[in-house]
């Protein structure tokens, strides 16, 4: 299968007042062409590193990157025609309407779409003659993805597109994201929304501390796990509980706890349920919080790594 990107043994390493710090440390990577592909992980993972060196806008200290079969340094006017880029923050003129902001981007290509059909397909003809400055955080994301888009590109770089979306037009953005899948384009997307990455990635690679520690298919991830299904619950004392209390459950293949909150990956959860609660009530244990829900790709991070998606750190 033809590869739109390959990146092998990459590093990105800073200096600072302690000595150096890697942002990207030895990160190996394919992406196929035609699929769309997920970086995830922690703010601080070095997605964002990452995605810049592909795009071209940094420098690896070292390491190899391919793109398109070209090489950024060497092929650069060639690449830069055949990709399109959101970045994870846009500054466009505020002065410029948006009808003008999405033509200044098509002349900078060769070729490309029709400026007007772009803007019908983020959902801003509406907004065409608006002046940028005018617009909502949202209305100014959505014009981004549409200069990204208006050089018809192969490959798509999108570095968490639907930040500030609401849920209607964050769905607007996955219809206009298929269908560039389906005419065999590459997307290559991070995103801190597991539901994004699990209905539009093909394959997802968690990051975490520069390095890939998880790549497959988002449901293959949350399979390796142990159940589809999770029950999380919180005790109203503050009991701690011993694991073996837990374990033994009916269609329970995982027990977790991380602070006040448990979690059981569980395969059955009608099973698992009414024994959990029995089992409390012949001891006399109270909850204060029980939930359940599906098995997430955030499930996948925080069994590897003890962290949540949303963790505190900085934004590389």
């Amino acid at each position: 299968m033809d590869v739109a990107i390959r990146c092998k043994d990459l590093h990105k390493r800073y200096k600072s007042r302690t000595g150096t710090v890697d942002a990207v440390n030895g990160l190996d990577l394919e992406v196929r062409t035609g699929e769309c592909f997920g970086l995830l992980g922690p703010n601080g993972a070095g997605k964002t590193t990452t995605i810049e060196i592909l795009e071209g806008l940094l420098e690896a200290t070292s390491g190899e990157v391919e793109v398109l079969g070209q090489h950024w340094g060497r092929n650069e006017e060639l690449l830069r025609q055949r990709i399109g880029i959101t970045l994870q923050e846009t500054r466009l003129g505020e002065k410029l309407t948006v009808r003008e902001t999405v033509r200044l981007f098509r002349s900078f290509y060769a070729s490309g779409a029709d400026p007007d059909e772009v803007l019908t397909q983020v959902g801003l003809t509406e907004k065409a003659g608006a002046y940028v400055g005018k617009l909502s955080g949202g209305q100014k994301q959505r014009l981004a993805v549409a200069c990204a888009l208006v050089g018809d590109p192969e490959l798509l770089f999108l570095d968490e597109p639907t930040t500030g979306l609401d849920p209607q037009s964050r769905r607007q953005l996955w219809d206009i994201l298929y269908a560039f899948r389906e005419r065999g384009r590459t997307i290559l997307i991070t995103t801190h929304y597991m539901d994004e990455a699990e209905r539009l990635c093909d394959r997802v690679a968690i990051v975490d501390h520069g390095k890939v520690i998880a790549l497959d298919t988002p449901a293959a991830l949350i399979a390796q796990i142990g159940g589809e299904h999770r029950i999380e619950f919180a005790l109203s004392d503050g009991t701690t509980l011993d694991d073996a209390l837990l374990a033994d459950l009916p269609a329970t293949a995982s027990v977790d706890r991380q602070n006040d909150l448990y979690t059981l990956g569980v395969t059955a959860p009608h099973l698992t349920l009414p024994a959990l609660l029995e089992r409390f009530n012949a001891r006399g244990i109270t909850l204060s919080q029980l939930t359940t829900r599906h098995a997430s790709l955030e499930d996948v991070f925080v069994k590897l790594t003890g962290r949540r998606l949303r963790d505190e750190g900085e934004n590389n």
